[in-house]
């Protein structure tokens, strides 16, 4: 199974790298659209500024490629946000893959959201072995709300989406590779899809 890392100089392609490592997969980084459209599985990480991430992806022409994919694909953190329509994030259009907005907190808590938290609400087999309200790492200042497409959710305090999926694509807006066990084990599952 060839797994690839999407690598557009705005993700933690470094710490999901070793995260696959220790499930003993040897993923390739790359930007390179033949690598990426030859993968068993795709990896999509991100961190950072929502525009400066889509110049980015413009740069390397992944704006046009990312959406034919066909194969399991996974959006982590930003990379999850960079797959909804629109976010709030300095008003920047994004890859329009799955149809949610993308929006700012405004609450009276601490932003950006930066810690420990439950998942809830599971659905799907990527969250299979995984039990209610788990604990996975956050750091976000956006998020996506619930909508039909939301397969996990957390709150702060309001409920938000912690993932969600349509079609082939799935994301997760905590990181996987920082979330211990349950996130290797969400990994895991993604890569038994």
């Amino acid at each position: 199974m060839k797994t690839v890392i999407v690598d557009y100089k705005a993700g933690n392609v470094q710490s999901v790298l070793f995260a696959l490592e220790r499930l003993g997969v040897n993923a390739t980084v790359s930007c390179e659209a033949e690598e990426i459209q030859s993968a068993d599985k795709v990896i999509f990480p991100g961190v950072g500024e929502a525009s400066s991430a889509m110049r980015a992806l413009k740069a390397h022409n992944l704006d046009k490629l990312l959406p034919t994919l066909t194969q399991p694909f996974l959006g982590v953190c930003l990379g999850m946000q960079l797959l909804c329509q629109h976010s709030e994030e300095g008003d920047t259009e994004m890859l329009g893959i799955i149809p949610v907005p993308v929006k700012r907190f405004e609450i009276d808590l601490k932003v950006p959201h930066m810690g420990w938290n439950n998942l809830h609400h599971l659905q799907c087999e990527l969250f299979a072995g995984i039990q209610e309200d788990e604990y996975a790492y956050f750091v976000h200042s956006f998020y996506a709300p619930v909508t039909e497409f939301t397969i996990a959710q957390s709150s702060y305090p309001e409920p938000f989406s912690a993932a969600l999926q349509y079609k082939n694509f799935y994301a997760v807006q905590f990181h996987t590779e920082k979330s211990g066990a349950p996130g290797a084990q969400i990994l895991q599952n993604f890569l038994n899809l």
